[in-house]
Order: C-alpha cells, then structure tokens, then sequence
C-alpha cells in the first residue's frame, strides 16, 4: 500500500489530543510514528471514559497505527538513548510547557545539532514567546481570547460551550501538520530542518478569517446576531414540530426564491436582503412559523428533493450511521492489534488521494507495547 507519508520517522512526545491527533493523521499517511509515554505518568487521554476493548476509546482512536514506547524522561539514561536514536528520525513533536525540553536536554538546538534535517514543532496555548507563554491553559481559554466567542452565540445568552474542540485541533493539530508538511518540503531545497512554534490560540484567531477581516480593514465591529452568519440574517437553525431542528443556508437568489417558494413565503424575497434588524427579525419569525409545523422527517423528504442549502440537524449518531456517511467512508474497521481479526469502529482519515491511501493498523497500544 502506497502511504503518501511512508519513509517519514516520528518521534512524539505529544499527550491529550493536539499533538496526538496531529501524528495520528501523519500515521494514518504512512509516516513510522514512535509515541513516547511516561511509565508513572500516564498519558490522560488513557484514563478518559468510555472504554472499549479494555482502553479508553478516545486513546484507541488517537494513537492508532502508533508505537508506545515508556520512558522516564527523569532518567538521564533514557535522554542518553533518545539522542542516540534521534538520527533516525524526521519530525520531533512535543507539547510541554515552554522550557521543558530545554531541562530535559532534549530542545530543538540540542537535537538539532545532532541531526541538522530535524524538524522540530512544539504545540502550546500561547506560544513560545511573551508575557502568556508559562499560563495554563484549555481549549475554552484559547477560543476566548481568539475573539471567536465574543461574537458567536446569542445575543441573550451568550458563547455556548462547543461539543468539539476547536483551538486544539483546528488550531494546534492541523496548523501543526501544515508547518510540518511545509517544512518537509522546504527541507529538499534546503537539506535542513527547522523549529516550529505553534500556538494553539494564534493559530485559532485565525479562524475569524472574514470577521476579522472586516474588523480589521473597515473597522466593522463584530458583535453577537449582529452579522448576516452569526445570527443577524435567516441562515441559521430552526425548531421543528417535535423539537428537532434545521438548517436553512439558502443565501443566494436561486436558493431563496427556491425557499420563498417552498415555504409559502413572499416576505423572503422582499425584506431577507434587508440591513435593517426589525426586517430580519419579521423574516426570522415567518420561517419559524412555517418550519414548527412539521416534524423534521416531513421537512426532510420536502427538502431532499430540492437543492435548497436546507438540512437536517443530525445527532453524531445520526451522521455517523447517514447515507453521506457510508459513501464517502467516514468510518472504517481498525484491527486490535495488528493482524487480528478483532476491529475496533474509528473515524476514518478523511482525505483521498488518487493514488495513495490511508492505512489502519491497530488501535492505540497499551503503555510501552510497541517497538523502536
């Protein structure tokens, strides 16, 4: 099978969810990845209910296709073995406070100058520089102080605590692998390496993309339903007859005089453009009306037939088990351990290649049962 990512070594000292959810799709692409773990501290992500298979299933899916090796890095020995390993390897990744590695005599100048293509990326709350670089810090904190929750939610009751975590993955995870991709490719032209410094909240402000865009260069504030896609506009969720809701996105004039239709609904086309907030308000309520007056299968089967930008809002049981689902391979089987017939259900590596493909392996080890 031809990994895109097959000849890269990893060696990971990543816990919790950024890192290891960075170095499971660099797996899952092919790349060896080594997984270094404490044997008295143990990773939490291993102690996070629900379990399956005797190990939490969030450790499972994280650390699938991964080598867990246990090292005391408190053990000047261990240091010794990884320095002498660390020529083997393409990409470093590690997740500790600032200055950790440096005590550890495992930082990026000392690796670095034993093997000058080392990549190296570190994956913090706020970075390897100034005044926030030592605070502690969750996901909660970082989407915060983005900016994002200060203009996302209801006017009413303001930022709702989201079910996924958006600054450690899409902010530390995935900016992560694209610093790392792009350094892999800098390092033909250049033969070296280099030092990455990811910020999980840098990374996620970033995510404002046309908020910020507009705060920034016409001085347009952003505040909560104040904006045509945060909630000022009809693009957004409505309850159905029996509590479920959906999604109306029918931004563009096909799409609206699509909707004014289907809805019985004229005003759609007449105030939905509008700036003014008591118009938007007088559309919000009329699509409300009309949607609370059937159950969501009944708007479903409506709009299944008619390419509206109107769906469902569906439960993650729902969409995992959903016709779009199943044909674009969301989830796969993933063995115990290698070679077993016994599998484990896991979110798939969604990303498809003409040529390449992902590969599954096994599940997350337990504690120190892979192999250098």
């Amino acid at each position: 099978m031809n990994g895109a990512l097959d000849g890269l070594n990893v060696l990971d000292f990543s816990t919790l969810l950024p890192g290891p959810f960075a170095t499971m799709y660099l797996a899952d692409l092919g790349a060896k990845v080594i997984h270094i773990e404490s044997p008295t501290r143990p990773d939490l992500i291993r102690l996070f209910p629900p379990y399956a298979h005797g190990q939490a299933t969030s450790h499972s899916y994280l650390n699938r296709n991964k080598q867990s090796i246990a090292l005391d890095l408190k053990d000047p020995s261990n240091i010794t073995l990884i320095k002498q390993k660390i020529s083997d390897f393409d990409i470093v990744i590690e997740q500790f406070r600032p200055g950790v590695m440096q005590r550890l005599g495992l930082d990026y100048a000392t690796l670095s100058a034993i093997n000058p293509r080392l990549i190296y990326c570190s994956i913090t709350g706020y970075g390897q520089t100034g005044d926030y670089k030592d605070r502690a810090g969750h996901d909660l904190n970082f989407v915060a102080l983005s900016g994002i929750a200060g203009h996302c939610g209801r006017a009413e009751s303001g930022p709702p605590p989201m079910g996924i975590q958006i600054a450690d993955v899409a902010g530390g995870s995935l900016h992560a692998l694209v610093g790392i991709l792009a350094a892999v490719v800098e390092r033909q032209r250049s033969g070296l390496g280099q030092y990455i410094d990811i910020s999980m909240t840098d990374c996620v402000a970033r995510l404002n993309t046309m908020a910020a865009a507009a705060n920034l260069a016409a001085q347009t504030p952003q505040h909560r339903e104040q904006q045509q896609l945060n909630g000022a506009g009809f693009y957004d969720y409505y309850v159905t007859q029996d509590g479920r809701y959906l999604s109306i996105a029918s931004l563009e004039p096909q799409f609206l005089s699509g909707l004014a239709e289907v809805l019985g609904l004229p005003v759609l086309l007449e105030k939905a453009d509008s700036t003014a907030m008591e118009d938007r308000q007088t559309v919000k309520q009329a699509i409300q009306t009309v949607i609370q007056q059937k159950p969501l299968a009944e708007w479903q089967a409506i709009f299944q037939a008619r390419d509206l930008c109107v769906e469902p809002v569906l439960n993650l049981d729902e969409a995992l088990n959903s016709p779009l689902a199943q044909q674009r391979g969301w989830v796969v089987e993933v063995p115990i351990a290698a070679g077993s017939h016994e599998t484990e259900p896991q979110l798939a590596c969604p990303i498809k290649f003409s040529r390449s493909q992902a590969d599954y392996q096994f599940i997350g080890q337990r504690l120190g049962q892979g192999e250098w």
